[in-house]
């Protein structure tokens, strides 16, 4: 079993801080890399539906052997679905690609992906309460968004019941996001951080290294210790067995006060991002 610790979300359930992501894992070479972190320890897997490569993860972890129940599985709704009943068709879809039907019907956590602010007449509510649905029916033991801003978290909690259990934003040293950060902290909100390495820009940073080098540790390493120590949930990318293992490697060892500061310091503010602005991204899928 994982040695990676848990956080409780707002709705009691327990999440591995520590995940493996599948974005960007070829959809033929997904079951593999799910199979070797499972192997490794690893009992997090993030994926996503415009991924289009459930059906990998699904594979993988019947591969490994491991029990359906002893897996935290995320996905995410494609941008091109949020109308209700297209968003209930795309769920049902995905508990088929990731072959979890009887008493394995269900997700651990699904998100809306987008909000997509200027499509769908900017209606992310009614997509909200289709979610709701499927908590209230158990195939989403619990359900959250990603790349909400805070005006979006706003007008959830005025327009909705259900608090997000998570929000998965960019979140790594150039772009610290703490402003939704901090509003998720105040609500109760488990901030999930992709691109938690900036895409391996912030690997030969100076600080990055300079701290590396005195913990004896990988900059990666270090990076997602940082995340670790800050109370984030993380889920690093890679098909390389050792990278892999390399990854889940965070826990025999803790950053100083003053290394944690000077990682945050790093912080560039909106120039940092690596992906596009929730605010204007409306990207939809072919």
């Amino acid at each position: 079993m994982s040695n990676a610790p848990t956080i409780t979300l707002n709705d009691g359930a327990q999440i591995p801080q520590l995940g493996f992501g599948v974005y960007q894992i070829k959809p033929d070479e997904t079951a593999k890399a799910v199979k070797t972190a499972l192997d490794i320890g690893y009992r997090h897997i993030d994926t996503a539906e415009m991924y289009r490569n459930e059906r990998g993860v699904g594979q993988g972890i019947r591969d490994a052997g491991v029990e359906r129940s002893e897996v935290f599985i995320t996905s995410k709704l494609n941008n091109g679905f949020h109308r209700p009943d297209d968003a209930r068709r795309a769920f049902d879809q995905t508990l088929s690609e990731l072959g979890f039907d009887g008493a394995d019907g269900y997700v651990d956590l699904f998100l809306i992906h987008w909000p997509l602010p200027t499509l769908y007449d900017g209606d992310f509510v009614s997509t909200w309460q289709t979610l709701e649905e499927f908590k209230k029916d158990g195939r989403a033991r619990s359900i959250g968004v990603s790349n909400f801003q805070v005006d979006h978290l706003e007008r959830l909690a005025r327009e909705t019941e259900t608090v997000p259990a998570v929000n998965q934003i960019e979140v790594h040293p150039y772009f610290t996001n703490e402003a939704v950060r901090a509003y998720g902290a105040e609500h109760g909100i488990a901030t999930e951080a992709w691109s938690p390495i900036a895409q391996g820009q912030v690997l030969d940073d100076a600080v990055v290294t300079r701290i590396a080098e005195a913990t004896g540790k990988t900059p990666a390493q270090v990076v997602l210790r940082w995340h670790i120590q800050r109370g984030d949930i993380v889920f690093p990318k890679s098909v390389t067995p050792q990278r892999i293992e390399e990854n889940f490697a965070l826990f025999d060892f803790e950053l100083g006060d003053d290394d944690v500061q000077a990682l945050a310091g790093l912080d560039k503010g909106e120039p940092g991002r690596t992906g596009p602005n929730p605010d204007t991204f409306d990207y939809i899928p072919d």
